[in-house]
C-alpha cells in the first residue's frame, strides 16, 4: 500500500486545508469531489486535527447556540433538514449532515420523527401544578428549576439552577458549555441526591426542550416526581427562577469583568453563597433562605 505523506507545504495538504474551512457549510462528497480527494483522506485529517483546532470548536459551539434557539423557536418539530433550510434562509452558510451530527449530540429529536406510542406517552399537554402558587409548606416539596446563559471570551457558559420554594434556597447548580438534556439531568440527580426527598416532589420549570425530552420526563417518573411546566410564553409562571437570574446577572456577572472560566464559575458560587446565607429576601421578611 502507497502511503501518502501530508508534509506542511504538500498539494494535498494545502487541499485538505481549504476543504476544511468549507466543512459544515457544503456537502463532503461535492467537496471532495471538486478537489479530488477522496473522503476517507478527509475525514481522517478532520479527525486528525478536530481537538487542536480551535475555530473548529468554536464554529461548532455557535452552530449549537443558534440550533438549539431555531429548535425551541419552532416547538421541537423541526428535524435536521427544515432547521438546517431555516439556518440558511437567515444567512448561515451549514450543510443537513453537520446540523444532523450537532442535533444528535445534543440530544435534539423532532417530536415529529417519535413513534406513535412514545408521543403520546410523553407529549400529552404539559400543566401548570404550581400556577404561580410560589409557596410551599415544607421543604422539598416544590422545586423550581430554570438555565440561563453568560457569554465570555466568545464562548456560551450555561447555567442550571434548582431552588426550594420553601426557602427560595439554592439547592444546586452546574455550569456547562452546553445547554443539554445532560445539564438539566446532572443538576437534578445532584439536588436528589443531597436532599433524598420523599415521595410527592414537585418540580416546575419552562417548557425548554431539555426539560420537556423524553429522557427527562423518563427520569422523573422514575423518581415519583410530578412535573410541571410553565405555560407557554408565560415567563411569570417561573417567576422564582427567573428573579434569581436577574439577581445574579445585575448583581454579579454584569458588574464584573472574568478573565477566564475558573473565574467565572467562582463568581457565580461566591455570589450563590451570598444569595442562600446573607443576601435579604423580601418574601422572606427580609430574611436570607438559610
Amino acid at each position: 500500500m502507497r502511503t501518502v505523506n501530508c508534509t506542511a507545504s504538500s498539494p494535498l495538504k494545502e487541499k485538505l486545508d481549504e476543504l476544511e474551512k468549507l466543512y459544515g457549510q457544503y456537502d463532503v462528497h461535492t467537496l471532495c469531489e471538486a478537489l479530488e480527494v477522496s473522503r476517507g483522506t478527509f475525514y481522517n485529517h478532520i479527525l486528525r486535527n478536530k481537538r487542536s483546532n480551535a475555530w473548529f470548536e468554536k464554529r461548532r459551539e455557535e452552530f449549537r447556540v443558534l440550533i438549539q434557539e431555531v429548535f425551541n423557536e419552532f416547538h421541537q418539530v423541526l428535524g435536521a433538514e427544515k432547521l438546517c433550510a431555516i439556518l440558511v434562509q437567515r444567512g448561515h452558510r451549514v450543510s443537513k449532515k453537520y446540523v444532523a451530527d450537532l442535533m444528535r449530540e445534543m440530544g435534539l429529536i423532532s417530536i415529529r420523527t417519535t413513534e406513535k406510542q412514545d408521543w403520546l406517552k410523553w407529549n400529552t399537554p404539559k400543566k401548570n401544578v404550581v400556577r404561580q402558587q410560589f409557596q410551599a409548606t415544607q421543604p422539598n416539596h416544590i422545586w423550581v428549576s430554570d438555565v440561563t446563559c453568560f457569554k465570555l471570551n466568545e464562548r456560551y457558559y450555561y447555567v442550571c439552577v434548582i431552588l426550594d420554594l420553601y426557602s427560595h434556597m439554592v439547592i444546586i447548580y452546574k455550569v456547562s458549555k452546553k445547554n443539554s438534556t445532560q445539564l438539566i439531568t446532572a443538576t437534578f440527580k445532584s439536588a436528589y441526591e443531597q436532599r433524598t426527598p420523599s415521595p410527592g416532589l414537585i418540580f416546575h420549570s419552562d417548557r425548554g426542550s431539555q426539560y420537556t425530552s423524553s429522557r427527562f420526563q423518563k427520569l422523573l417518573q422514575g423518581y415519583s416526581v410530578t412535573q410541571s411546566f410553565s405555560n407557554s410564553g408565560k415567563p411569570h409562571d417561573n417567576a422564582v427562577a427567573e428573579s434569581f437570574f436577574a439577581s445574579l446577572k445585575k448583581e454579579e456577572l454584569y458588574r464584573k469583568e472574568y478573565r477566564s472560566e475558573k473565574e467565572l464559575i467562582q463568581g457565580i458560587d461566591s455570589y450563590i453563597r451570598f444569595y442562600n446565607q446573607k443576601r435579604p429576601h423580601r418574601t422572606l421578611n427580609n430574611l436570607s433562605p438559610y
